[in-house]
């Protein structure tokens, strides 16, 4: 079962500009997420996925290989279903796992055992979530309780929130619903695989950035596993 890691990064984005290339721990964060995919040692190959050579660069210097996107799927209208399909059509595999650079707080033993928890199961995508015991509403509305009555955080149905650390397709799932025109990003049978807080904190603003290099050292010292279910 051949393994593939991508790790994308375009040197666009709206609210952190080139926040791939933002300095974490005296390391740009696209350096942390290839670093921590070659030492889990669980991919057959890592790629780095850009338009740009400035990712190039790195890529071939860390030891990771270089996916050049069309400029085209490098703009904010582009969306991941675009760049994830092309890539799948020039690499065979059998499964794709994108590991999100701007999840830096994901740690290398939950990158392990969510490769393992997918290649174990019968799963068409995999993605990792954070799960909140609390109230929450969506559009003005509760989501997993009610109005009429308090309910004890305990007794709640939690919330399962995506968050985007890392994700695993079985290429042939995604591609077949992607040349259909269908969504392949929940194409198939979906699992879920619970990380904790810190490992799902995502990187978008300054603030973002702020908060992930405050808690770098007990992300990667306390090791928060994640669970699949």
């Amino acid at each position: 079962m051949k393994s593939l890691a991508m790790i994308p990064a375009r040197m666009g984005s709206q609210r952190l500009k080139q926040k791939n290339l933002m300095p974490l721990r005296g390391e740009p964060l696209i350096v942390h997420a290839i670093r921590k995919c070659l030492q889990s040692q669980a991919f057959d190959e890592v790629w780095v996925n850009s338009e740009h050579d400035a990712f190039a660069e790195i890529a071939e210097r860390e030891g990771a290989r270089f996916h050049r996107r069309p400029e085209a799927l490098a703009n904010n209208v582009a969306t991941s279903e675009d760049f994830v399909a092309e890539f799948l059509e020039t690499h065979p595999c059998d499964l794709l796992f994108q590991v999100h650079s701007i999840a830096p707080l994901l740690t290398l033993d939950c990158l392990k055992d969510f490769v393992h928890a997918m290649q174990a199961q019968e799963v068409d995508a995999l993605l990792s979530v954070v799960d909140e015991p609390l109230e929450a509403f969506c559009k003005g509305e509760p989501v997993n309780f009610s109005l009429e009555r308090k309910t004890n955080s305990q007794e709640l149905d939690q919330i399962r929130r995506i968050c985007w650390a890392v994700t695993g397709w079985r290429r042939d799932t995604f591609l077949e619903a992607a040349r259909a025109g269908r969504c392949a990003t929940y194409a198939g049978r979906i699992g879920l695989f619970s990380v904790g807080r810190l490992a799902g904190h995502v990187v978008k603003t300054a603030e973002d950035l702020a908060i992930a290099e405050a808690l770098y050292p007990l992300a990667h010292g306390a090791l928060a596993h994640g669970a699949a279910s």
